[in-house]
């Protein structure tokens, strides 16, 4: 089935007609409809019947469909990496990076480079880790900044700094003598909780210590992502288990914050492709969140 037939079958799918098809590829309508004719013969089977004025697929048809969305997108993501192989140099930092991260070392780390590099041209973007790596891959960025050790086998991976996971509570919970003390996990027993339903290597690890403190702790509302549990736990409506850095976002004395103990480490990540060396822009700016992230860690 030649590539042509395959993205008509696709246009089709996506219409339900071979007039949408036709504008949709930038073709005639009568082009469209002898290519679909002509690859239906050359398969020895049809591929849509026409029911009520529009286009459905066959049996067939639906057979070959999972397939042939994913040869589609294969294609956009090999037109994706083309272009931007095509266009090196373009945007000297282009940071893709996870939610917290944007919160706050991504926006501190850009200013300080661009006032190092005033020409620089910057890109920022947030995506979750898998997506990161993807994006990576295909040189859609440059460098990614994530709490998560990915062992991508086709990304560099270097570790910037090293921080432990942090439970926060609403202010006012603790006595401030006992800020800078670890509190021993077994204390969250019966405790009121945020529930935190991030499917990441962090999110496994902190679900499965809890899954051992007895009683367990109370737990009212869940969340999926870190940062929405640290905007409810200023909110005064329980504890949470958090990274160091969305433990710091908001605003400054929004929740009160002590290390957990066991300890549980927490890695920041910066990827970036083999094959791309880093220029000094780039170097620069994994200087300035290194730099960033080792001063917030050890604030108190």
């Amino acid at each position: 089935m030649r590539l042509r037939y395959i993205e008509l079958f696709h246009a089709v799918l996506t219409t339900g007609s071979l007039t949408g098809a036709a504008k949709l590829l930038n073709i005639s309508q009568p082009a469209a409809s002898k290519a679909l004719q002509h690859a239906e013969d050359t398969l020895g089977f049809a591929l849509f019947s026409r029911v009520r004025g529009r286009l459905q697929p066959t049996q067939q048809a639906m057979l070959l469909r999972d397939r042939i969305e994913k040869i589609i997108q294969d294609v956009h993501e090999l037109q994706r990496l083309t272009t931007n192989m095509g266009q090196p140099g373009s945007s000297p930092l282009r940071v893709t990076c996870t939610p917290t991260l944007a919160l706050t070392l991504l926006p501190a780390a850009t200013v300080l480079m661009r006032k190092a590099f005033p020409a620089a041209v910057a890109e920022l973007s947030t995506q979750h880790s898998a997506v990161m790596c993807e994006s990576l891959t295909l040189r859609e960025t440059d460098i990614g900044l994530t709490l998560q050790d990915t062992g991508h086998q086709n990304l560099r991976q270097k570790v910037l700094c090293r921080g432990q996971v942090m439970v926060i509570a609403p202010p006012g919970w603790w006595p401030e003598s006992e800020l800078a003390q670890p509190l021993p996990i077994e204390a969250l027993a019966g405790q009121p909780m945020i529930g935190i339903n991030v499917r990441d290597a962090l999110g496994n690890m902190l679900q499965t210590h809890l899954s051992r403190v007895e009683p367990a702790p109370r737990t009212a509302v869940s969340v999926q992502t870190y940062q929405l549990a640290q905007a409810l736990v200023a909110k005064g409506e329980g504890l949470a288990l958090v990274d160091p850095f969305t433990a710091r976002c908001g605003h400054a004395n929004s929740v009160q914050m002590r290390p957990l103990k066991p300890h549980l480490e927490v890695v920041l990540y910066a990827m970036h492709r083999p094959d791309n060396p880093l220029n000094a822009v780039q170097k620069r700016f994994l200087d300035l969140v290194r730099q960033l992230a080792q001063r917030m860690l050890v604030q108190a």
